[in-house]
């Protein structure tokens, strides 16, 4: 027999209240629930509504040639232990092809405008920033080796930046040969 709609109605009312009474009684006032919330969250309450911005969180896992395997994190949600640090600023998925001469950054910022983008790279890191009214992205890339900056070429199309750099030519030892007597 299948209960009728004032039934079910009657019951959640009568949970609802057990638990109202339940709260009421764990937490006398609302400073005291303030308190046991903020230590829940790690946020104080006047930071609440960084909790209700969206949160993106991911990672990719890749093996490299060693056959160590490297995990990578994406997304404006950075973990302190047990509380989630939700930051501003999302940080992209990134992909990193090194070739023998050259490094390509395939990076994922959808929502921006390609003149909301800016790179800067000083021959070992690249640093990626966009800024639009809708979304906020960031993130200091490590290369996998040296690079020229002024090598740089970028594309963005459809969500997707595409960075190509060229290796930097190592450079042959300096000094003077010592001979031997």
């Amino acid at each position: 027999m299948v209960p009728e709609d004032d039934e079910w109605d009657d019951w959640f009312k009568r949970r609802s209240a057990y638990f109202d009474k339940f709260w009421k009684d764990i937490f006398k006032d609302i400073d005291e629930m303030d308190r046991a919330l903020e230590g829940f969250s790690g946020l104080p309450p006047d930071e609440w509504d960084k909790m209700g911005r969206p949160q993106y969180y991911g990672f990719s896992i890749d093996v490299g040639p060693d056959g160590k395997p490297t995990i990578r994190e994406f997304g404006n949600v950075k973990r302190k232990g047990l509380v989630p640090n939700i930051r501003d600023e999302i940080e992209p998925l990134i992909d990193v092809v090194e070739k023998e001469k050259e490094i390509t950054v395939v990076a994922e910022v959808p929502g921006v405008d390609k003149n909301d983008i800016g790179l800067t790279c000083d021959g070992k890191k690249l640093r990626i920033e966009a800024k639009s009214s809708a979304r906020k992205y960031m993130k200091e890339l490590p290369l996998p080796a040296e690079v020229d900056p002024k090598s740089g070429r970028a594309n963005y199309r459809n969500g997707i930046l595409e960075v190509k750099l060229t290796k930097r030519t190592p450079s042959a030892p300096t000094g003077e040969e010592i001979k031997i007597e």
